[in-house]
C-alpha cells in the first residue's frame, strides 16, 4: 500500500512539474527582414558587421540577417575606433553584434528585430528602439544578430555608422545621450534587479510624459520621473533615481522633441504590454502562481502525512 502511495506521490509531482512548464510560454523574437528587394527611392539595405567576427562567423551573421545577395546590400565593418567615435566607448572593444538597416517611408515607424535573442544579453529590442529614437533614428527596420553572447552595444554603434556613411549624419550629442540612456537601462536591470521589460516601460513612459508636459526646469523633470516610478510601483536607490533625473534633464537641455515620435513611443509601450500579456503577466498572475503552489504543497503535505498514519 505504501509503495502504491509513494508511486502516486511521485506521479503527482511529475504532473505538477509538467503543468508548471506548460503554463510558461517560450517566446521567440522575429526573424530578419528580407533583403532581396532594393527600394530605389530610399536606397539599398545597409549591413554593418562587428569587425571581430571570423570569416565563418561573418557568413553565419550574413545568413542570420537574410543577406542572400551581397550585391543587393551595402556592407561595412564597425570597429573599436567607431565605438570610440560615436559613443565614447573603449577603442579596444571586441565587436561581434551586427545589424542590418532597411530605411522605410515616412510614417512607418521604427521596427527592431533581435534575430538571436539568446546571444544579445543586455539590450532588448525596446531598449534599442528607445535609444535610437533619442539619437534621431526613425522610420527604419533594424535587424540585430550575433553568433556569440554579447551585450549588443556594437550593433548600436554600427547603426549610427550606417547612417553616417550613407550621408544621414546623426547629431553626436544625441548619439552620446542615447548611449547614456542604454547604459542607464542596462544598469537598472543589473543593479536594481529590474526586469528588462519593466526598465523599457519606465523609460518609455517618462519620454511620453516629457512629450506631453514639455518640462521647463530640472525640478519638473524630477517630478515626472517620480510620478512614473510611483505609477509603475518601482523603488530605486537615491543614486539610481538621480541617475534617471540627470539623464532626462540632459534630454530637456538638448531640446529633443519627443512629440514628433509620439506614435513610435506608443508602439514601444504597446509592444511591452503585448509581451507581458503573452507571458500571462496580468495583475492576478503572481496570485495565481502563489495559489497553485499553496494548493500543491498542501496536497503533497497531506499525502506525506498519510504515508505515516
Amino acid at each position: 500500500m505504501k509503495k502504491y502511495t509513494i508511486k502516486k506521490l511521485f506521479t503527482m509531482i511529475l504532473i505538477a512539474m509538467f503543468m508548471l512548464g506548460a503554463s510558461i510560454p517560450v517566446m521567440a523574437d522575429s526573424g530578419a527582414s528580407d533583403s532581396d528587394s532594393i527600394n530605389e527611392k530610399l536606397g539599398s539595405p545597409v549591413v554593418v558587421y562587428g569587425d571581430t567576427l571570423s570569416d565563418a562567423q561573418r557568413e553565419e551573421v550574413r545568413s542570420l540577417l537574410k543577406v542572400a545577395d551581397a550585391t543587393a546590400v551595402k556592407e561595412y565593418d564597425v570597429t573599436g575606433e567607431d565605438i570610440a567615435k560615436y559613443i565614447n566607448g573603449d577603442i579596444h572593444s571586441n565587436m561581434y553584434s551586427s545589424a542590418k538597416i532597411v530605411r522605410q517611408e515616412e510614417g512607418n515607424g521604427l521596427t527592431i528585430n533581435i534575430v538571436t535573442p539568446d546571444n544579445i544579453t543586455e539590450v532588448t529590442k525596446e531598449m534599442y528602439a528607445n535609444a535610437l529614437l533619442t539619437a534621431g533614428v526613425e522610420n527604419a527596420t533594424v535587424d540585430v544578430a550575433s553568433p556569440v553572447k554579447v551585450s549588443g552595444h556594437s550593433a548600436l554603434t554600427g547603426i549610427y555608422k550606417a547612417y553616417d556613411v550613407e550621408g544621414a549624419e546623426l547629431d553626436k550629442e544625441r548619439m552620446e545621450l542615447a548611449n547614456d540612456e542604454l547604459d542607464v537601462a542596462t544598469n537598472l536591470a543589473e543593479k536594481e534587479g529590474m526586469d528588462q521589460q519593466k526598465v523599457s516601460e519606465l523609460l518609455t513612459e517618462i519620454k511620453k510624459m516629457i512629450a506631453e508636459q514639455n518640462p521647463a526646469t530640472k525640478e519638473e523633470v524630477e517630478q515626472i520621473v517620480q510620478e512614473q516610478l510611483s505609477k509603475l510601483e518601482i523603488s530605486l536607490s537615491e543614486a539610481d533615481r538621480q541617475m534617471l533625473v540627470d539623464l532626462f534633464n540632459k534630454m530637456r537641455d538638448l531640446n529633443i522633441n519627443f512629440d514628433q515620435v509620439r506614435n513610435q513611443l506608443e508602439d514601444i509601450a504597446s509592444s511591452i504590454t503585448d509581451k507581458a500579456n503573452e507571458l500571462g503577466l496580468d495583475e492576478g498572475f503572481w496570485e495565481k502562481v502563489g495559489n497553485f503552489f499553496r494548493n500543491l504543497f498542501q496536497s503533497l503535505s497531506n499525502m506525506i502525512q498519510g504515508l505515516f498514519s
